[in-house]
């Protein structure tokens, strides 16, 4: 029976910002099903799970908020400097372009 090191499974996967969001909000829909699914259970350790249970999510869907927001404003405010360097430049922009095409068609030729 083979298993997967799950160290060298994560090193060959990057991790990326769009991955931990997408595995964050995963969390939470697991989060919300668990608080679901225990609604109906009694007990005083019961309650005071979901108690933190609860607080956690709430936590983290403020993180979470404030995440998506902070990398939209991010790419936003780079998307605005790329598009004023190349109306600014638009020959050297041009120039950049060709010679990075010139570059990627030479490797591909070489194989």
């Amino acid at each position: 029976m083979s298993t997967v090191d799950p160290t060298t499974e994560a090193e060959a996967q990057p991790v990326t910002k769009d991955k931990l969001m997408e595995d964050l909000k995963a969390v939470v829909v697991d989060v919300e099903e668990l608080l679901k699914a225990t609604a109906n259970q009694t007990g005083e350790r019961v309650a005071a799970a979901r108690a933190r249970a609860g607080e956690s999510l709430k936590a983290a869907k403020a993180r979470l908020a404030e995440a998506q927001s902070s990398i939209i404003e991010n790419t936003k405010a780079g998307a605005k400097a790329t598009e004023d360097y190349v109306r600014a430049n638009p020959w050297k922009s041009v120039g950049i372009a060709a010679a990075v095409g010139a570059i990627i068609g030479a490797l591909i030729s070489r194989r």
